[in-house]
């Protein structure tokens, strides 16, 4: 800052006094007690007077009330001094004052004299009379921008004194004085110490005071310069958030296309729905159209046969008057007519109600099905029949012995067991191979007379007819079928039997069982031990007493080959229920060279094995697949021109198939005769202790069999299914909301909340939820949503079946067929499809919904929010203490100790909380600067964390911290629903306006779910449900593996004994009969 004092002197003359230091300026100041600024200007003689007069009054307390340098006192005295000079009359009276203070003042006035003699002192220069051109010492500087300083306040003396000063220098007085001369050598003068000493310090005060302000400026221009740069780095920021907002309005722009673009499509795909609708319609129309034509048509043509009726009425009405007219004489003629009329209206009558009367018989018959067959008398081998099979169905449990006669057909594999077996039924019915095993499980066939010639398979609807070279190669495919059905893995053969019926014109009555070859050898293909399976399978037919063992040998080998004969021989030693068949007798007769062996074999001479008969048959000619009466042409031929008949070696008795089945079916039902009845007993017997077993073992309780229990299993589920329907829409509705945000709340929480939650600002945080919100609505929420209304759907069906009570008869004999039954229809049942697309246009509408309209809503949502919060709170905290170990207080009174690595935990948790007190906004990531330094400052504790750990450690630690916050700003969000701007968080409660779009989601979504279950799936379940009941209702071996118990064992074994017992009552009353 610089100062100029102008002194204008009289007569023109100008004095202008510069000053200068090092670059820095100073003013005079006169400090009283405000230190006022204020800037001294004498001119003339006036300002001269007043300066004399205050000289005397203001000498005691200059160095009081002036805190100014001594220099610029001393400068300001050299200038009155030189004033004082150009005039000789005031002059000498102002200098010997100016002497008097300068006494005052001390030595310390160095070079006063010559100051006052017109020289230079320091840096001052006295300056010529104005006019003249003169260049100053120093370069006058520029001045300095004034500091806002607060003006101080000025006492009254200093205001007049100021104002005293502006007016002289207002108003000046000229003086013309002559100077006076000055002495050579001005007088010196000197200061006292001690107030050199005061100024001195004085002096130093005030250029502390100044360093200290330069300094202050300097720091402030610093603060300045730092807070421009700040400002600057916030500009960046919020152009780039501008940008980015920018970017985000784009892609929102672009989205909002793409659903304009959607839109467009869905009313695209509405516009051609409406029009194939409109075009169904009008094609409907069309055919209405023609349809109401048509019966115009017909309308018209009823008209006109009403036209043609009226004409033949007309006609007979002419025709009646013409009768009348010739009455008389058609009288007697007219008689007999009417006479033979009442003869056919009597007949006819007759006819009409015997046709009537076998009408309602019918309709009967039809309408209880079950009477059918009571009502339709049964041939007795049916009957005999339906017993067998009914046995063959018995599982022994209770040890029932099957000691009914049967033939059983057993031989070596390919002796022509088979193809006897087709020579007595007369078709080729059983499947056919050139040294294979085609028998691979027992076939019971049962033969019968009837007109027409048919198999059918027991238990099924299909008949077969046996004339038709189709139906046989059908017929011989599904016996194969059953053969390969009944084998269990890891078997070549079954013991199941495969009944058959056949019926035909000249068939011999009887039941006959065909079995498997025995084999010497297993070849490659067959299961270990099928060999021991075969042999065991043919012995366990032939232990029943009464079986009629048909011994089936090749001819065309030696007979030491034969394995099947020493098996007969050990269930048969006497051979009293054993009848002998040698087979290929026309290959024996062209190989065999002794004539007599073959005599030796039909006279039981050659084999050790005893029997009833020996029979020698032909079933074909080598490989050639003939016709059964090819066959038994070629038989007949054989036998009438055999040189073994001719030689005696064979009987006619013993030769031809038809003798053998004749007598198989005298031996088979003389045995039936033999041994029937006393099989009634026993099945009498057996009757009697099961029904005394039930009464001692189930007493009170009703007997039910396993069909029984099935029924009323069926009637017990349908009712579950349709208890469905008894919840209210509430209970459905609020265990489905229940259901998705357990299924969802890991997406919604820590996916979507989480995820944004860190985000600075409201928008950045609507702007990322939104996007999340909207790629999970197209991806997977509506599948998800779909897939938990289908799992509470069934989970709702499994908790009434079980959680219903249980009948004191029934108990939890129906829990295994239920579970069955949810298994299965769980595997079938599929959602409908259209409520995929349904169900998501539903969501989406409610998750773009963000205007939460009333106080309760809002309050409802940070209640929901909060919930969840402390849920994961108190997930976290339990996560952390699982890292962390015991606490001090379970270490103490549970005798626990931690682990190293809890140790280590606890360590990293208690160094980590330090960063999170420092920062509680901390970021959910460390820096590796961090990371480092947790680490070092562990290690000087003497603790060594591996990185790993204190990340984990962090993780948990940040979880807990963020949650309680979150947690805290929800509870503050309750009072800012009217006024946003109030939020103490970030995100400005946007948070709360998320829970509020996920509670709104699972209201909408659970209240669609819950009107398609009750609408739809419910319906289509229950459809399902019945479908495979009808199923297992015929699927016999699936109903005894899910109904199954000691008490159903016993009532099915009551079933079956009562049902043979019946059966054979019936049976041994009709072969009475028969006899």
């Amino acid at each position: 800052m610089y100062c100029n004092a102008k002194r204008s002197l009289g007569k023109g003359r100008n004095c202008q006094l510069a000053m200068s230091r090092q670059g820095s300026t100073f003013s005079r100041r006169v400090a009283t007690k405000g230190s006022k600024w204020v800037f001294l200007a004498a001119s003339g003689i006036g300002a001269m007077k007043v300066v004399s007069n205050k000289i005397d009054e203001t000498h005691g307390e200059v160095s009081k009330n002036l805190s100014l340098p001594y220099d610029t006192m001393a400068d300001g005295l050299n200038s009155l001094a030189m004033s004082a000079r150009s005039y000789s009359h005031y002059g000498r009276s102002y200098l010997d004052k100016i002497d008097e203070l300068k006494n005052s003042f001390g030595d310390s006035v160095a070079g006063f004299n010559d100051i006052l003699n017109g020289g230079l002192h320091r840096n001052y220069m006295l300056l010529p009379n104005a006019g003249d051109e003169v260049t100053p010492a120093i370069p006058p500087l520029q001045p300095l921008k004034p500091l806002q300083i607060e003006e101080p306040e000025i006492d009254e003396e200093a205001q007049d004194i100021q104002r005293q000063i502006q007016e002289v220098m207002d108003s000046p007085v000229l003086l013309e004085v002559p100077l006076p001369e000055l002495e050579s050598e001005p007088s010196q003068c000197t200061i006292p110490d001690e107030t050199l000493v005061q100024h001195q310090e004085v002096l130093e005060k005030l250029s502390l005071e100044l360093e200290e302000k330069e300094r202050l400026m300097e720091e402030l221009d610093a603060t300045q310069n730092e807070r421009d740069l700040k400002h600057q780095e916030e500009l960046g920021i919020l152009s780039q958030e501008l940008k980015e907002k920018e970017r985000l309005r784009e892609e929102l722009d672009s989205m909002q296309n793409e659903k304009d673009l959607k839109h467009q499509e869905e009313l695209g795909k509405l516009a051609q729905e409406i029009k194939a609708k409109e075009e169904a319609m009008n094609e409907k129309d069309s055919k209405f159209q023609e349809e109401k034509e048509r019966l115009k048509e017909e309308l018209a043509e009823a008209q006109n046969v009403a036209l043609q009726i009226e004409e033949l009425l007309q006609e007979n009405k002419d025709l009646k008057s013409k009768i009348n007219s010739d009455k008389s004489d058609s009288h007697r003629t007219e008689t007999e007519l009417r006479k033979e009329l009442l003869k056919l209206q009597e007949s006819y009558k007759r006819e009409l109600d015997k046709y009537r009367s076998e009408n309602e018989q019918l309709k009967f018959l039809v309408k209880n099905s079950n009477l059918k067959t009571s009502s339709v008398k049964k041939s007795i081998i049916d009957m005999y029949a339906e017993v067998l099979d009914t046995l063959s169905d018995n599982d022994n449990t209770y040890k029932i012995q099957d000691h009914l006669p049967r033939i059983v057909v057993v031989g070596d594999q390919s002796a022509g067991k088979t193809s006897v077996l087709e020579m007595i039924v007369r078709a080729r019915i059983f499947p056919r191979g050139h040294g294979e095993m085609m028998t691979r499980s027992p076939v019971q066939v049962t033969l019968g007379e009837g007109n027409r010639h048919t198999a059918q398979f027991n238990g099924d609807d299909r008949v077969f007819d046996l004339s038709s070279e189709a139906e046989l190669k059908e017929l011989r495919a599904a016996v194969e079928g059953r053969m390969t059905k009944n084998l269990k893995p890891g078997e070549t053969v079954s013991s199941e039997v495969i009944s058959l019926t056949v019926k035909g014109p000249g068939l011999h009555r009887m039941v006959l069982v065909d079995l498997p070859g025995i084999i010497s050898t297993e070849t490659r293909g067959m299961m270990p031990k099928t060999k021991e399976a075969l042999t065991e399978m043919a012995a366990m037919f032939m232990r029943n007493p009464n079986a009629i063992i048909l011994c089936v040998q090749d001819g065309s080998i030696d007979a030491e080959r034969s394995n099947v004969t020493n098996i007969v021989q050990a269930h048969d030693p006497k051979g009293k229920r054993t009848i002998f068949v040698l087979t290929k007798v026309d290959l024996a007769e062209q190989n065999m060279l002794n004539p007599t062996r073959v005599k030796k074999i039909l006279e039981g001479k050659l084999f050790p094995m005893k029997a009833l008969g020996y029979y020698a048959v032909v079933t074909g000619r080598g490989p050639q697949d003939d016709s059964i009466e090819t066959i038994r042409a070629y038989e007949e031929d054989f036998f009438s021109r055999s040189k073994l008949f001719r030689s005696g070696a064979m009987r006619a008795s013993q030769m031809s198939t038809n003798n053998l089945s004749l007598a198989v079916s005298d031996c088979f039902w003389k045995m039936v005769s033999d041994s029937v009845e006393q099989q009634a007993d026993n099945f009498k017997a057996a009757r009697y202790n099961l029904e005394a077993e039930w009464r001692n073992t189930f007493s009170g309780i009703r007997e039910m069999d396993r069909n029984d229990l099935f029924e009323k299993a069926k009637d017990d589920i349908l009712d579950d299914i349709a208890a469905l329907h008894k919840s209210t829409p509430l209970e459905w509705e609020t265990l489905l909301q229940e259901n998705l945000w357990e299924e969802i709340h890991p997406k919604v929480v820590d996916d979507i909340y989480l995820g944004a939650a860190e985000c600075t600002s409201s928008s950045n945080f609507n702007t990322k939820v939104d996007i999340a919100l909207k790629d999970w609505t197209d991806d997977k929420l509506p599948q998800m949503a779909i897939n938990v209304g289908w799992q509470t759907l069934f989970k709702q069906l499994e908790t009434i079946m079980t959680t219903k009570k249980a009948d004191r008869e029934i108990g939890d004999l129906f829990q295994p067929l239920k579970a069955n039954i949810l298994e299965t229809v769980k595997a079938q049942h599929a959602w409908q499809s259209t409520a995929l697309k349904r169900l998501s246009v539903i969501q989406k509408n409610a998750l773009e919904d963000t205007a939460v309209t009333n106080k309760m809503q809002w309050d409802n949502s940070i209640s929901f929010m909060e919930r969840i919060l402390k849920e994961r709170i108190d997930l976290a905290n339990d996560n952390l203490e699982r890292c962390i170990g015991p606490s001090w207080t379970e270490r103490w009174t549970g005798w626990r100790s931690r682990s190293p690595l809890e140790s280590q935990c606890v360590s990293a948790k208690n160094e980590l909380q330090k960063l999170l007190v420092a920062d509680e906004m901390h970021s959910k990531h460390l820096e590796n600067d961090e990371l480092t330094t947790v680490r070092r400052n562990l290690q000087t504790q003497g603790v060594d964390v591996p990185y790993e750990i204190i990340c984990t450690v962090w993780e948990k630690l940040y979880a807990v911290t963020f949650l309680t916050r979150a947690l805290s700003s929800a509870q503050q969000c309750r009072k800012a629903f009217y006024h946003r701007s109030i939020a103490c968080n970030a995100v400005e409660c946007n948070d709360v306006v998320l829970f509020w779009r996920a509670t709104r989601m699972l209201e909408t979504t659970s209240n669609a779910l819950r009107l398609q279950i009750m609408n739809t799936e419910a319906q289509r379940l229950e459809q399902e449900v019945k479908q495979y009941l009808d199923e297992l209702s015929r699927d016999e071996e699936n109903k005894k593996r899910l109904i199954t118990g000691k008490r159903v064992d016993l009532a099915e074994e009551l079933r079956k004994v009562r049902s043979i017992q019946d059966k054979l009552e019936l049976f041994i009353a009709e072969l009475n009969k028969d006899q």
